[in-house]
């Protein structure tokens, strides 16, 4: 169990933190007294409770039809009911967790509350096969995909990748919807956004959306879709409007050349548009949908920034490395705020106080007082810092030329206050060392806001960070594609109709399956059973031999050969594969170098070693192969090392 797993009990969110009490009273104060289940269900239907004046209806549906199998998508839902009325109970805020079945017994009720109070206090055997209370990572790829992991699961007990979303062209930017049931993907090669439908985990319909679309921005109400047109030509460089209703185009508008970021009024009123080469941002009505002004801001115009705070646009130009204060009601400029020149991107505190804005070539972060429009503080952070998000306590600053991200202490900023800055190291090495990076950011908040997932596209990892750690707790490699960016999506229980909470998982294991059920109001604890036939095409998966590479932390020395070892894996329990004779470690320097392999022999049982030589200082990627296994290079996950000139250092890093 990674660290990540252990800490998803205590990590969840308010309600099911309150459930948690809740669940210590029922097992504290009642063990050898539990409610009469056979009052409860009245012995008819196992999938049907009735307790405390409350109907609870339980029931898994496959989709797409067929049984219940392991490794297919089910439908989980809870309908809740008054007893005395049959009117849905709404509004309330249930926890689930999914698990293998419990043996029937008298005693079943207590096994599943003593479970239940287990999964919540976060205990190191305490570990659901799913927690319903918990999230999905989409990582978007280098190449025309994005990859969905489950950070809290594996399936068929070899990964926690659950699948990949196909797009008809690499993405650049997306955007969720308020729901997180939508993702909007802008793909500039192909003129379009992908609509993705993220419980179905598909590509629903790839929508126009003009030349060179590239960043994508959803307006606060969500009813357009706004996308940052690239276009060479200045006819067509500006603005496509999307209806998320209709998925028709509503608007198009040259608006200056250059590229386009785009803020909104937190009304949903006013749209803005900075056009970065015409030197000025675009007001529109929105209602209207029209233009109404082009307010020139300065030469070179980067990026805009929303204060709910002062109902304020602020724009920030780097050449002239000043910041202009746009009022969102009168739209008149209210105040120009000078910096430094490098300053770029910015962004807001999640009460609109604090503006942050990044300055990559002084390597500091600006900080802006939305009250008064002044300057407070200079914070030196990582290289080249060029992505920041928010969580509720931090601001974290991703550097370009280093693995390290900067986190800033919302709590210490204020005029008269000492900044608290801190840093943790996610990956071997600085992002730019990848190349070719998107507009989505590498960072996002997990669900509970109190932690980050990092991607480092390097070694092609995404890094789990939680507040208060010295380094981050686990890492989920993206295997067979190449990292870029990542962000949540909730996927706890919904209300997805009045008084139904539902959720769409994967199924993880054959067998009898029991679905634990909490509710805080009125305070009950109960376990519905189901159950999940095998999967002939999972069983074969697993059959199938695995890398696990063996590779130590430190860099390389340039010239000197580092020796890259791996174990074969192969069965459920993970077994070394022992005797294989011509395993082969293809590498080659990154972004793009001709490959070389190197013969690899076995050192232990199921262990083996190759020498790769490093002869230029970088980042270097690392497949196996083998024909005898069927394995060719690229099927497996790869691992990364990094060569420095230097003294020598031990071997290779692993992701």
């Amino acid at each position: 169990m990674n660290a990540l797993q252990k800490t998803i009990g205590v990590a969840l969110s308010g309600c099911v933190a309150i459930a948690g009490v809740v669940a210590w009273q029922l097992f504290g104060t009642q063990a050898g007294n539990p409610p009469a289940d056979a009052a409860a269900s009245a012995g008819s239907d196992p999938n049907r409770l009735v307790r405390d004046g409350v109907v609870i209806e339980f029931e898994a549906l496959p989709v797409g039809g067929g049984p219940l199998t392991e490794g297919l998508f089910a439908d989980v839902r809870f309908r809740l009911t008054d007893a005395a009325t049959g009117q849905p109970l709404s509004g309330l805020a249930p926890g689930a967790w999914l698990d293998q079945g419990l043996a029937e017994s008298d005693d079943r009720a207590m096994q599943c509350k003593s479970r239940t109070s287990l999964y919540l206090k976060g205990g190191l055997n305490a570990k659901p096969l799913l927690d319903l209370n918990s999230y999905y990572l989409l990582v978007m790829n280098k190449d025309a995909s994005l990859t969905v992991i489950d950070p809290t699961t594996s399936v068929g007990g070899i990964t926690s990748t659950l699948m990949r979303i196909a797009l008809k062209r690499p993405p650049m930017d997306w955007v969720a919807s308020a729901d997180d049931r939508l993702l909007y993907v802008s793909m500039p090669d192909a003129g379009e956004v992908a609509l993705v439908d993220t419980e179905k985990f598909q590509v629903l319909a790839s929508l126009p959306a003009g030349r060179d679309p590239l960043r994508v921005a959803l307006q606060p109400d969500g009813r357009y879709l706004w996308v940052g047109n690239n276009a060479r030509d200045e006819a067509d460089s500006g603005v496509t409007v999307i209806d998320t209703q209709t998925r028709e185009i509503v608007l198009q508008e040259a608006t200056g050349k250059g590229h386009h970021e785009i803020a909104f009024s937190d009304d949903s009123r006013h749209a803005f548009v900075s056009n970065r080469d015409a030197g000025t941002v675009s007001v529109f009505d929105i209602a209207g949908l029209k233009r109404l002004d082009d307010i020139p801001t300065g030469s070179n115009p980067l990026s805009l920034a929303f204060s709910s705070l002062s109902q304020a646009v602020y724009v920030v130009d780097g050449r002239e490395g000043r910041v202009t204060v746009l009022d969102a009601r009168s739209l008149a400029v209210r105040k120009v705020i000078p910096l430094q020149q490098g300053v770029g991107p910015m962004g807001f505190s999640p009460d609109g106080r604090f503006g942050l804005v990044l300055n990559t070539l002084e390597n500091q972060v600006a900080v802006i007082d939305a009250a008064s429009d002044t300057l407070l503080h200079r914070l030196e952070v990582a290289a080249e810092p060029y992505q920041l998000v928010f969580t509720r306590a931090y601001a974290y600053v991703r550097g370009l030329a280093s693995p390290r991200v900067g986190m800033i202490n919302l709590g210490s900023l204020g005029e008269g206050r000492q900044p608290i800055v801190q840093t943790f190291e996610a990956g071997p090495a600085a992002p730019k060392l990848a190349g070719d990076l998107p507009l989505a950011a590498s960072l996002s908040p997990a669900r509970d806001e109190a932690a980050v997932f990092v991607v480092n596209p390097v070694d092609n990892t995404t890094y789990f960070y939680m507040e208060g750690m010295n380094a981050p707790m686990s890492g989920y490699l993206n295997r067979g594609h190449t990292a870029r960016a990542v962000r949540v999506v909730d996927r706890s229980l919904r209300e997805v109709e009045p008084g139904v909470f539902g959720s769409r998982i994967k199924l993880p294991v054959a067998g009898p399956l029991d679905v634990a059920f909490m509710l805080n109001q009125p305070q009950l604890i109960h376990c519905f059973g189901t159950v999940v036939q095998g999967n002939p095409a999972l069983e074969k998966q697993v059959s199938t031999p695995r890398v696990e590479f063996l590779l130590d932390s430190a860099p390389v020395t340039v010239g000197s050969p580092a020796r890259a070892r791996f174990r074969i894996l192969q069965g459920r329990d993970s077994q070394p594969r022992a005797g294989i004779e011509d395993l082969q470690v293809r590498y080659f320097l990154a972004p793009a170098s001709r490959p070389r392999q190197a013969a690899a022999r076995e050192v232990e049982e199921g262990v083996y070693e190759a020498l790769v030589e490093v002869n230029q200082a970088g980042a270097y990627y690392l497949h196996v192969g083998s024909a005898s296994l069927g394995l060719a290079f690229g099927d497996q996950p790869y691992a990364s090392l990094r060569a420095l000139p230097g003294q020598p250092a031990s071997t290779a890093q692993t992701p």
